[in-house]
């Protein structure tokens, strides 16, 4: 679980730091294995580095925040989700903050994508980085093949 502070402007003008919760769970992250866009969460964040389009990284990046949004219980039992609160969150200028620190730096993304995920899981950092940099608009570098040689 990801325990997060924002700090953003409130729509009053307001600055305010408030602490938000990600989670995704291992019968989430199955469900995404068995069902999923890519075949496995793995498998999904290669499909959207493959993407040829930004419309793409941008709707699946927001659906990878707005499926490990939810509260912690106060007693520690249970995370909750449900549409009602994605769709508060995404309401916010908490989740615009969140959403633009992600998209312009990599290393706060990578951070993100490896806390919403049980910790006993490994995430492959060079594809979490090359799916951060396409939606950064800055694709790692691809070697080009040489030129052919000029015909006399």
């Amino acid at each position: 679980m990801l325990k997060k502070p924002i700090k953003y402007t409130n729509f009053n003008e307001e600055e305010v730091t408030e602490v938000y919760y990600f989670n995704l769970s291992k019968v989430e992250l199955m469900e995404m294995e068995l069902f999923g866009k890519g075949g496995s969460f793995s498998g999904w964040m290669e499909t959207v580095v493959e993407a040829s389009d930004n419309q793409t990284l941008f709707t699946e990046f927001k659906k990878l925040i707005l499926a490990s949004y939810g509260e912690k219980a106060d007693d520690g039992k249970r995370f909750i989700k449900s549409d009602e609160l994605r769709n508060a969150f995404s309401q916010t200028a908490a989740f615009d903050a969140l959403f633009m620190d992600l998209a312009t730096n990599t290393d706060s993304a990578i951070q993100f994508i490896k806390g919403v995920v049980p910790a006993d899981m490994v995430i492959d950092e060079d594809v979490a980085k090359a799916q951060i940099a396409k939606l950064e608009g800055t694709q790692p570098s691809v070697p080009q093949p040489p030129s052919p040689p000029a015909v006399s």
